[in-house]
């Protein structure tokens, strides 16, 4: 999951799920495992198959080592604060100010430890602590594969595995150009290897992403006049599922999370963002559930894939 300020016209983009070899048609939508019983209908037609509480748990039996920090949401503004998100508090909490000499952040994605990996607007990454905000350099070469700026999130590799790919989805360098599409990043080697274009509608279309901890990765496309939300193919960058998010405008900074069985939007059709919610663990409704966060602007969004993926109970 990741998160993208919009400089000039238009930038944005962020997040993952891992390319294990099981095929993308098996997780393509918005389901979860064997959810074709449990599709309800959504607000803005089309329908969004919905999460029935505890069938996604029990299809995934691994240990569990995360913490409860690495459960939360972590969203950073555009004056480089960084802030923990809890969903079903409505709750932010300041965490600190990053102080990474990379200008201005672009995106943010965080792996199962609880560190968060922050893109910059110049195609730099650093490694950042979601204790204190600290902030490391790391080698990663800005502008592989062209990629520069990007959105970026990472999800795990199957429904049977706690293994994790970083994903990150291109921003064209100036307004208009389109996305370089879909790739990974390898954190041993920073080595950016692209997958490939996003596909009908929303080729060349920039994203912002975000992951499941049971192998699924979604993607937030900055479409006109409202946001688009589609599944993406980790093998191919392939996007199905389409739904447009009614009302739901990226603004000039655009974010979002899954965590809990739902979608969370952030978005700044004016100075300060707002939250939106797509019920996807229920009814399908999308509603403001935060219509001002106060004063930030979010350009940046990350959540584990250790995150609850249905509604804690």
């Amino acid at each position: 999951m990741r998160t993208v300020l919009l400089v000039a016209s238009c930038l944005a983009t962020c997040s993952l799920v891992a390319a294990c070899a099981q095929s993308s048609a098996a997780r393509a939508g918005f389901d979860a495992p064997d959810a074709s019983a449990r599709s309800t209908p959504d607000s803005g037609g089309g329908s969004v198959p919905g999460f029935a509480p505890g069938e996604v748990d029990a299809a995934v039996s691994l240990p569990n080592e995360c913490s409860e920090a690495s459960k939360l949401v972590y969203v950073l503004s555009d004056a480089s604060d960084l802030f923990s998100f809890a969903p079903d508090a409505k709750v932010f909490t300041k965490i600190g100010h990053l102080t990474c000499p990379g200008g201005r952040p672009n995106s943010m994605a965080v792996d199962r430890s609880g560190t968060a990996w922050v893109n910059y607007a110049d195609g730099r990454l650093f490694k950042v602590s979601t204790t204190d905000a600290t902030c490391e350099a790391t080698p990663f070469v800005p502008g592989q594969g062209g990629f520069v700026a990007f959105g970026m999130a990472f999800a795990t590799n199957g429904a049977t595995t706690n293994e994790e790919t970083l994903y990150v989805s291109g921003v064209g360098e100036s307004a208009g150009s389109p996305s370089q599409g879909l790739a990974t990043i390898d954190l041993k080697t920073f080595v950016l290897k692209p997958i490939g274009n996003f596909s009908g509608a929303l080729s060349g279309k920039s994203s912002d992403l975000t992951g499941t901890g049971d192998g699924r990765l979604y993607g937030f496309f900055a479409t006109d006049p409202f946001g688009t939300l589609a599944a993406i193919d980790t093998a191919t960058g392939a996007t199905s599922s389409n739904k447009t998010l009614d009302g739901v405008n990226t603004g000039s900074a655009w974010a979002f999370s899954f965590w809990g069985g739902d979608f969370w939007f952030y978005t700044s059709p004016s100075f300060s963002s707002s939250v939106t919610r797509l019920r996807t663990s229920g009814d399908g409704t999308l509603a403001v559930v935060v219509p001002d966060v106060g004063n930030m602007r979010i350009v940046g969004a990350g959540v584990s894939t250790c995150a609850p993926i249905a509604p804690p109970r």
